[in-house]
């Protein structure tokens, strides 16, 4: 108790005494006195005895509640406070990430997606500031940490990959009223399989951390340059400490340090690069050997400096990032999955358009029944995507897309490199409806992958519009190794059932419809009336 609390206290109880003794006196007097009124005194008692309550009061809520309420307004005012727009940000990112969970059909990915959700929110709540400690297995990254804790964290001094899991320490920084969580990772660059796996865990706390301590042990290799420069695109406030600076003279120590400045410019600013000696060697003084204390204040003294004028934007950026990672990756698996559905979509009408041209005897027919079965495609495709898409706007885009196929030479081509890859496989001359067949299949998925690109921007075709689309879609669907693939599907599925490889008798059209009837069942009747409407408009011209 202060000094000051103490005479107040013996100042307050020798005012009570006092009063207790005149309270005595007076009373005795006044008994007395006011014998023959024995309601006024009674009254006159009551009122002397809740002054002295009321004085008794006010002494203990001066000395003992009062110091209380203080302090807890004051630890309220110091408390420190992540910045609202950020923290706001971060909880509607998490928000539309548990409403995208939902779409996620994988089972295990999406209880992967709501458990990091979890953990982003606990974090959020906490506020603890993570400081990771990153860099090559042999840099001292342990020793490193055990000197900042002040006890031993971990085997140090033992052969690279020593840290085989991520290890969390509590460190105390005077000054910061936030926990830090000091996290030791295992080293980067290290051979074999099981190192790969270590230095993913060790860039994944990397990306997760509020602070990182890259730690070096010489000048900066090409190999420890990239993932520095990585996690400074993404955001992380990086410190380089030049580790073992014990083992280097003093001129020496300060032409690394100067290169490494220079290495680092635009990345990490030159006062956070600092030099240490986590665990020095020892030395030999007078024939006995000595244990040098670990020189690393210099690094202590950034830390905490970082730490108070940055630490609260540090955490609000961390989990602002954190929560548009998993957003980025919530939505990286809905687009997957989506394009898993739409391509098959585009598998089952490729073949459908094949079958139908198959059995087409009039050109003019194959061109309408092409647009019919794309129309039907868009719509199912649009369906995938959530779009709510028309038979009439479903056909729209067929035909404009048709159109650009036509414009852009790419059906010609199309009909050519079929006809070539299918007599590289099957030899000598096939049935022009063999080769009209898989180049309507063709032409088909060449529309749905561009297709399945339009929904994939929100109904965008993008800068380059339709054509660009159109034409970045047939240069991929024409490499040897997709072409190679795509022929066999298309002997196997159509060619070959249908006996396309050779000329086809009138006598096999049933046959032929019956093939490809089952398919074009979910859409027969529009088919149907669209081929007989288009075919009077035909006749008549």
């Amino acid at each position: 108790m202060r000094l000051s609390r103490l005479l107040t206290l013996i100042a307050g109880l020798a005012l009570i005494l006092g009063l207790v003794i005149w309270l005595i006196d007076a009373l005795t007097r006044l008994s007395w006195q006011l014998y023959a009124y024995p309601l006024l005194s009674q009254l006159l008692l009551v009122l002397i005895m809740t002054l002295l309550a009321v004085l008794i009061g006010a002494l203990i809520y001066y000395l003992f509640v009062l110091p209380r309420a203080s302090k807890r307004r004051q630890q309220a005012r110091r408390q420190p406070r992540v910045p609202a727009e950020k923290t706001e940000a971060a909880e509607e990112t998490l928000k539309a990430v548990r409403q995208q969970v939902s779409q996620i059909q994988d089972e295990v990915a999406r209880q992967e997606l709501l458990l990091r959700s979890r953990e982003i929110e606990q974090n959020l709540a906490r506020g603890n500031l993570q400081i990771v400690v990153f860099g090559t297995g042999s840099a001292g990254k342990t020793s490193l940490v055990n000197a900042l804790i002040g006890r031993m964290a971990g085997k140090v001094g033992a052969a690279m990959g020593t840290t085989e899991v991520g290890e969390t320490y509590s460190l105390k920084l005077k000054g910061l009223l936030r926990e830090i969580l000091l996290i030791d990772t295992p080293g980067i660059l290290e051979a074999g399989v099981a190192g790969t796996e270590r230095e993913q865990l060790a860039r994944q706390l990397a990306t997760e951390a509020d602070l990182l301590l890259f730690v070096l042990d010489n000048d900066l290799r090409q190999s420890e340059y990239d993932p520095l420069q990585t996690l400074a695109e993404i955001g992380k406030r990086s410190l380089v400490i030049l580790n073992k600076s014990d083992l280097y003279r003093e001129e020496d120590l300060g032409l690394i340090l100067a290169r490494l400045q220079a290495r680092v410019r635009g990345l990490v600013a030159p006062a956070d690069v600092i030099a240490t000696a986590a665990n020095p060697a020892a030395i030999v003084v007078d024939g006995e050997t000595l244990q040098p204390d670990p020189d690393i204040m210099p690094l202590i003294r950034r830390m905490v400096a970082v730490l108070r004028a940055e630490g609260e934007d540090l955490i609000a950026d961390n989990i602002l990032l954190q929560s548009q990672r998993l957003g980025e990756k919530a939505r990286y698996l809905i687009d997957a999955q989506r394009r898993r559905q739409a391509e098959k979509i585009v598998d089952r009408f490729q073949w459908i358009s094949a079958g139908v041209i198959a059995v087409t005897p009039l050109p003019v027919v194959d061109l309408l029944a092409t647009a019919a079965i794309n129309a039907q495609m868009v719509v199912e495709i649009g369906r995938v995507y959530g779009c709510d898409i028309n038979m009439e706007r479903g056909r729209e885009l067929a035909l404009s897309l048709g159109k650009t196929l036509v414009s852009l030479g790419i059906v010609k081509g199309a009909m050519t490199l079929v006809a070539t890859a299918l007599e590289f496989s099957l030899g000598g001359m096939l049935a022009g409806r063999a080769i009209q067949g898989v180049s309507a299949a063709y032409l088909t998925r060449i529309a749905g992958k561009s297709f399945i690109e339009y929904f994939r921007h929100n109904q965008e075709w993008g800068d380059g519009g339709m054509t660009e689309v159109v034409q970045r879609q047939f240069q991929l669907n024409r490499k040897d190794e997709f072409m190679r693939a795509f022929v066999q599907q298309a002997i196997t599925r159509v060619i070959k059932p249908l006996n396309l490889d050779r000329d086809s008798s009138d006598t096999q059209a049933p046959v032929l419809l019956t093939e490809v009837r089952l398919p074009l069942e979910l859409k027969a009747e529009l088919l149907k009336a669209e081929l007989d409407s288009e075919l009077d408009d035909w006749h008549r011209s």
